[in-house]
């Protein structure tokens, strides 16, 4: 059994695709419902923002249960399996733990070292946990990765150099105003969850006049409103029906719903602009139609504007390869502790087998030695019981200890061989969907990319 990664993100995808594959948690509470009643898969999580759509399992093949996510995936997007195994990466065994560290560690975000993504993996474990999906394979592999991702963002400057999606919209929106701050402006944010919330604070920080938040639920609109007065920015909450009303009011609006509709549409936009009047789309899928940007005098920022003008894994900064090191570190550990759990079974059954036959041996002289009374035979039982104890002891250890420190050599596979066993771990495995066969993926694995060939295209 070994953790599988299936997924796509914005450097694999382009935001149309990503936005088909987006999950609100209702669906991804009956997507991984579906995928551990699959006969290969165990364990599911899905992490799903919009940068990213990730189906984290645990699974018992590895063609099997890449096979059976792509279905899964095909189902729900309604895009055929060819199309999607295009834009596809696979990840296996100690690569899928590796890329769950690297993705909590902000170091495959698109902006290197934002903090958010480690908050939605966090999210992801807790829901799925709470859904009853998570087993102790998915369990240590986002512990491993959450501790990761933490100490990413507290033992290096990552966060310096890195910054939010949120900042880089809004360094963006400035551009379009010919402004470096937002003094003297007044803002609509549509939505009032993280993002949202993210969105409000910065343009705080950026010496905005005045907010109005508009949400479905208008007590929350109200809520996020109170906390920014109480920065000192005025705000007023309002329902979500009346916010396109002000449109002709504000010089900027952000929109960060992930409504199924938009949120504000080429119809909404006044004829007459106060001034320019610039539109920031932080939702997948998009809150704000694409047309809107095209009107004269409105300039639009979304996810697809942002993918297309930051990239992230390419720095060399000393705080991203200070990331680095400690990835390598906590997978070592996380490897470590695997082999050495997964080393346990054999030891176990190896400790039982030898007292089976212990127990056996002992049966036997009981009746060819019909002559020693009870308490003389109890005593000879347990002078057998300690010896192989004592024999198994040293053994036992070494296997254990070796298992941790070796990378090279499954220790668990010479116990299996030796005694006749359970099957060999899996190597890990890392490449695009493209590689894998296309017609029968229960066929013999072909030649595949590992971390140590040097072609994790998430890593370079």
């Amino acid at each position: 059994m070994s953790v599988l990664v299936v997924g796509m993100s914005h450097r694999s995808a382009p935001v149309a695709l990503l936005e088909r594959l987006s999950m609100d948690a209702a669906v991804q509470e009956d997507a991984s419902s579906r995928l551990i009643a699959r006969e290969s898969l165990s364990e599911a999580m899905i992490i799903s923002t919009c940068n990213r759509m990730e189906i984290y399992t645990v699974t018992n093949s590895f063609h099997a249960g890449v096979r059976d996510i792509v279905e899964e995936l095909t189902a729900l997007s309604g895009i055929d399996s060819e199309t999607l195994r295009s834009y596809l990466y696979v990840r296996y065994a100690d690569a899928a733990a590796e890329h769950m560290m690297v993705v909590a560690s902000g170091l495959d975000s698109m902006v290197v070292g934002e903090q958010q993504i480690i908050g939605q993996v966090r999210a992801a474990y807790q829901n799925a946990s709470e859904r009853g999906t998570v087993g102790p394979g998915l369990h240590a592999v986002s512990q491993s990765a959450l501790r990761t991702g933490k100490r990413v963002h507290s033992e290096t400057g990552i966060d310096d150099a890195g910054a939010s999606m949120v900042t880089v919209a809004f360094e963006q929106a400035l551009g379009h105003l010919q402004r470096e701050d937002l003094s003297g402006r007044t803002a609509l944010v549509i939505g009032a969850g993280a993002m949202a919330s993210l969105a409000a604070t910065h343009m705080g920080r950026l010496g905005v006049e005045k907010i109005i938040v508009a949400n479905r639920t208008v007590e929350r609109a109200h809520r996020l409103a109170a906390h920014s007065r109480e920065a000192g920015i005025p705000a007023e909450g309002i329902p979500l029906s009346e916010a396109v009303g002000h449109l002709g009011d504000v010089d900027i609006a952000v929109s960060a719903t992930g409504a199924e509709d938009f949120t504000i549409t080429v119809a909404d936009i006044p004829e007459k602009l106060r001034e320019k009047l610039m539109l920031v789309d932080l939702s997948l899928p998009r809150d704000i139609e694409d047309a809107a940007g095209e009107i004269d005098g409105v300039h639009l920022v979304n996810i697809e504007s942002l993918h297309k003008s930051v990239t992230s894994r390419d720095s060399s900064s000393t705080a991203h390869l200070q990331a680095q090191d400690i990835v390598s570190e906590e997978l070592g550990a996380y490897s470590s502790e695997q082999r050495v759990r997964d080393v346990a079974p054999a030891v176990t059954a190896l400790r039982k087998g030898a007292a089976r036959i212990a127990d056996s041996e002992l049966d036997r002289l009981r009746g060819r030695l019909p002559e020693v009374d009870d308490t003389e035979f109890t005593e000879i039982t347990r002078t057998v019981k300690r010896v192989v104890d004592k024999l198994l002891h040293e053994p036992t250890v070494q296997a254990k200890r070796l298992a941790a420190e070796s990378g090279s050599l499954s220790y668990e596979t010479a116990l299996q061989q030796l005694f006749g066993l359970d099957a060999a771990p899996a190597r890990a495995v890392a490449v695009d969907a493209t590689e894998l066969p296309e017609s029968d993926l229960a066929a013999q694995c072909p030649a595949i990319a590992t971390p140590e060939d040097g072609k994790d295209t998430e890593s370079q």
